[in-house]
């Protein structure tokens, strides 16, 4: 099991950094690449060079035999005289004549000599039955490509042969000289490539290392670090989205904290009374304990309905985005009017229908305007009329939005509340029913936000409010497509 102490250390120093491995990565496949290339242009140069010579020497077997041929000589030193003169050496090529085994002419102008005993000797041994013979030999510290051509006169019993060499070494020099630079410009490729490589992922990867400098600096306490972005490359759009993600967390946190904070507020206040009620309990009076009795569970059932209100705000976002559907948004709006008429007396009436399919999570919503419905109940007049609708709208970009709204006729809201009313433990000051958990309107706010959109309060003409959740329907669909 590694030491959490060494696990730490490799993680601050690792063995090879991300620009090393691209890098190295680079060079290998440029290295590769450049010795490919090189390795195959020189052997396809070297195999085209020793083809020219292997033709040369082909054609010189020919040479000799008509030069011999058409030779006036009687004897076979005058025919390969002829021959000497006649067939003449190219560059880096040499010519000898060889009569009864021993070296008898050779040009007096040629890049080297091939009065090689050992060279002689062989010629004399490989043309000992008369056949033509093409070869490679080392002779006299040069590698040489060799013809061995017999030649021979009627009446002269004298044997002779007629070599042509040539020097490989110096004929597949240029080639080799080519390589030679061929190398090194690959290694200035190489330190060019190098260079550039380092620069380039260097500039690439800072905002990553900008990344993982913020990431360290991060803790739970302070996620305000962000990254700057430059350029607009991939990378650079990477920093935006961990950016975002770091606004997002930064968010979460924040409302964590904040939660945490008001559900403590909250959860004082009863745990103070319920405590301070049994502290003061006479426990010798019956009455005293029965009322302590009924105060204890009202407060505890006050606070379960406090925890069941904060599980479900912080269930209402993943299971909106979990459960979306194609929703007749008519239907949505009269189911809700019918089940919000068993909630009062009041006279429930819709005023206006958007007569569309928009995916939506329906529960949510229906549980969303129920709760405006209840709002307006405990807030509004005891009688009356109130107000549900719908409609599509379009946003200063000309985007469709779908609008749904709760309106009552009563007090309406004081101006104070208006800007914090969908905060969580936000409770009206004006109303007829018990308070509540002061959670409700946030509940409906997370809906509206978990949909792509916003929920909003304005006051009613005539006195009263309206509540409107405001959503994006970009996928509108035609409501025949579900009612078929």
């Amino acid at each position: 099991m590694l030491d959490p102490i060494s696990v730490r250390a490799w993680r601050r120093s690792p063995a090879l950094s991300v620009r090393v491995r691209i890098l190295a990565a680079i060079l290998l496949v440029t290295a590769a690449g450049l010795a490919i290339a090189g390795t195959t242009a020189y052997v396809v140069q070297r195999e085209r060079t020793l083809s020219e010579i292997n033709a040369v020497l082909t054609d010189t077997v020919d040479d000799v035999r008509i030069v011999a041929a058409d030779s006036s000589a009687v004897d076979l030193r005058g025919a390969l005289r002829a021959v000497i003169a006649g067939v003449r050496p190219a560059t880096n090529e040499s010519t000898l004549a060889v009569i009864d085994g021993a070296a008898a002419l050779e040009p007096r102008s040629v890049d080297f000599r091939l009065a090689d005993d050992e060279l002689v000797a062989r010629s004399v041994t490989e043309t000992a039955s008369g056949e033509v013979v093409l070869g490679t030999v080392t002779a006299s510290g040069r590698l040489l490509r060799y013809v061995f051509v017999p030649v021979s006169v009627d009446g002269d019993p004298a044997t002779g042969t007629f070599i042509a060499a040539f020097d490989l070494n110096a004929e597949l020099q240029p080639v080799s000289d080519a390589s030679r630079t061929y190398l090194l410009v690959g290694l200035a490729t190489l330190m060019v490539v190098g260079l550039v490589g380092w620069v380039v992922a260097g500039r690439l990867l800072r905002p990553i290392r900008g990344l993982r400098e913020a990431a360290a600096r991060i803790t739970a306490s302070d996620v305000s670090e962000r990254i700057p972005v430059v350029g607009h490359d991939d990378v650079s759009a990477l920093t935006a989205t961990v950016n975002e993600m770091l606004d997002r967390l930064q968010g979460a946190l924040t409302g964590q904290r904040q939660l945490l904070d008001d559900v403590g507020h909250e959860l004082k206040t009863p745990i103070t009374i319920v405590r301070g009620h049994l502290e003061l309990m006479n426990p010798d009076s019956a009455a005293d304990v029965e009322a302590t009795r009924d105060l204890t569970i009202d407060e505890l059932d006050r606070m379960g309905g406090l925890v069941r209100d904060i599980s479900a705000l912080a269930q209402v976002e993943r299971s909106v985005l979990a459960n979306r559907r194609p929703t007749d948004i008519a239907a949505l709006i009269e189911r809700v009017r019918q089940k919000a008429a068993a909630l009062s007396e009041h006279s429930w009436v819709t005023t206006a229908t958007a007569d569309v399919v928009v995916p939506v999570d329906a529960d949510k919503l229906t549980q969303a305007l129920l709760q405006l419905a209840a709002n307006a109940v405990t807030h509004g007049p005891p009688t009356g009329v109130i107000e549900l609708g719908s409609a599509v709208t379009a946003d200063a970009a000309g985007r469709p939005r779908l609008q749904l709204w709760v309106r009552d006729h009563g007090p309406g809201i004081s101006d104070e509340l208006l800007p914090r009313i969908f905060d969580r433990f936000q409770r009206g000051t004006r109303g007829r029913g018990p308070a509540g958990s002061g959670l409700g309107l946030a509940i409906v706010a997370a809906i509206a936000q978990a949909h792509g959109g916003t929920a909003r309060v304005a006051a009613t003409p005539g006195g009263g409010a309206t509540f409107t959740i405001d959503l994006p329907a970009d996928q509108e669909l035609d409501p025949k497509e579900i009612r078929s």
